[in-house]
């Protein structure tokens, strides 16, 4: 038991509230390699209109925080004076509210005005572009009622449709991230809001992780030395226990990108090493490493499916390692210095492939990697206070992590792009964070 012991508290500093509006400011300490200068994203300004006052701050708020947009802020009210067009001399657009004076905005410094106009539930977004005087999209949306849960969630899908109108690749706002505080499970919004706790609280719960489709979590169940592997069905709250290992500490679970298999950390009196288990048929672990006299943890799947890095002692610190989904072909990941660097942990693979996100021991402090998979080159991110447990948000630019640099552990934001770095959790502590896919219908915004 003691081994045991030991171990989990190897792993919890090594692995991976309602927060109230987050703060902006570019971090001095992140190493990006990429200067962020004011003016050289579009700028959009939500415009107003009576009614929808929620969905227009939520709206506004996701497009500040994908960080792709200048976010312009205009006093209340507006000017009347031109008439909507389409594209090219189309039909004239019927609005249901008053039409924006393009020319005021322009004065503003906006490059696109985005409109919802009521009355509800069903909705109309539109997309203005102010030099051309026109709408460039428009699209019907029905709303819950805004006392329901899931009506933050389909303002978060207006927010990334509009980002897909102009960018051509969705935004994050549809996204959720879990995480753990005072040995607790819970989830938050990709904009901080909407804390909701997933396990109770006379359990002890660790490693949240989502699964593919963001209709499930697993997490681990710790009590007396022993952690079960449980699999939480969101919408309904059913919770089923991995069968068959319950007498071991089983850690660091993670869906494979297909959600038919489940690979974790097992321990016991033999050592620690990685499993899999057949969550579609509900049997079937395979062992896939050998620790002899090494501990294996922490696996993450590349999005394909076509291999797995995990952290590993067999050099003696932990570092990054890599293999196929079936344990062949084990060999080092990531690059290090001996005596120059410390222990490298928590690794997790970003959505297109490119890149794996780990922390490493620099001073004994750890701070955030970069391994870029295809040149094995590893460059580091973080520099200020203590940064670890990194996750990926689906657009593969924004990571969610746990800094002290505020005082205590609290789960900050990052944009890899631009340096801009907020923080999203106020209250607390925080712990081992995960950031889900983009989420669709049912699996967002349920009460378990």
């Amino acid at each position: 038991m003691t081994r045991r012991l030991l171990l989990l508290g190897l792993v919890v500093a090594g692995s991976r509230a309602q927060a109230q509006d987050t703060t902006k400011a570019l971090d001095r300490g992140v190493r990006i390699g990429i200067t962020y200068e004011p003016g050289v994203r579009p700028s959009i300004v939500v415009l107003p209109a009576r009614g929808l006052d929620s969905a227009r701050s939520i709206l506004a708020r996701d497009l500040d925080y994908s960080d792709r947009f200048e976010v312009v802020s205009v006093p209340p009210g507006d000017s009347m004076a031109t008439s909507l067009r389409l594209p090219g001399g189309g039909a004239r657009v019927t609005p249901q509210s008053s039409t924006p004076n393009y020319g005021l905005y322009r004065a503003f410094g906006a490059d696109y005005g985005v409109e919802i106009a009521g009355p509800e539930p069903v909705v109309t977004v539109r997309l203005h572009d102010l030099a051309a005087s026109l709408v460039r999209q428009e699209e019907k949306v029905t709303l819950p009622l805004l006392t329901s849960p899931g009506y933050r969630m389909a303002v978060h899908r207006v927010s990334d449709q509009v980002v897909r109108w102009i960018m051509g690749t969705p935004g994050i706002a549809a996204s959720q991230i879990l995480f753990v505080s005072n040995k607790r499970v819970y989830r938050l919004d990709s904009d901080g809001a909407g804390l909701q706790p997933l396990t109770g609280e006379t359990e002890e719960a660790l490693s949240p992780a989502w699964s593919p489709d963001g209709s499930k979590m697993v997490y681990t169940q710790f009590a007396a030395g022993r952690g079960a592997l449980v699999v939480l069905t969101l919408a309904t709250g059913q919770r089923a226990t991995v069968p068959g290992i319950a007498a071991d500490l089983n850690i660091t679970p993670v869906f494979s990108p297909d959600g038919r298999s489940l690979a974790f950390a097992r321990s016991n009196e033999e050592g620690t090493d990685i499993f899999t288990f057949n969550v579609a048929d509900w049997c079937c672990l395979q062992r896939l490493t050998v620790g002899r006299y090494a501990d294996n943890l922490s696996p993450t799947y590349a999005p394909d499916g076509r291999r797995i890095a995990f952290v590993s002692t067999r050099a003696s610190l932990p570092q990054i390692y890599v293999m196929d989904p079936d344990g062949a072909d084990q060999e080092l990941f990531a690059p290090f210095d001996y005596g120059v660097t410390g222990s490298s942990n928590a690794p997790e693979w970003s959505p297109d492939g490119a890149m794996v996100v780990f922390h490493r021991e620099v001073s004994r402090v750890p701070q955030l990697f970069l391994l870029e998979v295809a040149g094995r080159r590893v460059r580091q991110l973080t520099s200020t206070g203590r940064n670890e447990d990194a996750t990926w948000a689906p657009d593969g630019r924004h990571l969610a992590f746990v800094s002290d640099r505020s005082g205590r552990r609290q789960l900050w934001v990052i944009d890899t792009e631009s340096g801009r770095i907020r923080q999203f959790t106020t209250t607390g502590t925080a712990r081992l964070p995960a950031w889900s896919r983009r989420l669709q219908g049912a699996a967002a915004g349920q009460n378990p």
